[in-house]
């Protein structure tokens, strides 16, 4: 289930966006995508959202997404 928008900088630069998602146990955050929906279910497969340019903050960046647990622990097991 997508609870809501996270934004990993308190900043307004052209990547500051992302999702919330929890649900069965687990919580965790995706950034560095423009999100479909802020809220709301999500199917396994179902497109998430778009990536962002990180070149537009880091030049010579290769875009990619974050994703870090709401606890901060280690998200492997669950990729």
């Amino acid at each position: 289930m997508i609870v809501g928008q996270e934004k990993p900088y308190k900043n307004k630069n052209a990547i500051n966006n992302g999702v919330r998602i929890s649900g069965r146990g687990f919580c965790i955050k995706v950034f560095y995508i423009k999100p479909i929906k802020y809220k709301g279910s999500i199917k396994k497969g179902e497109k998430l959202g778009t990536l962002l340019p990180l070149q537009k903050v880091y030049p010579g960046i290769q875009s990619h997404i974050h994703i870090e647990n709401c606890d901060l622990s280690d998200p492997t097991v669950y990729l």
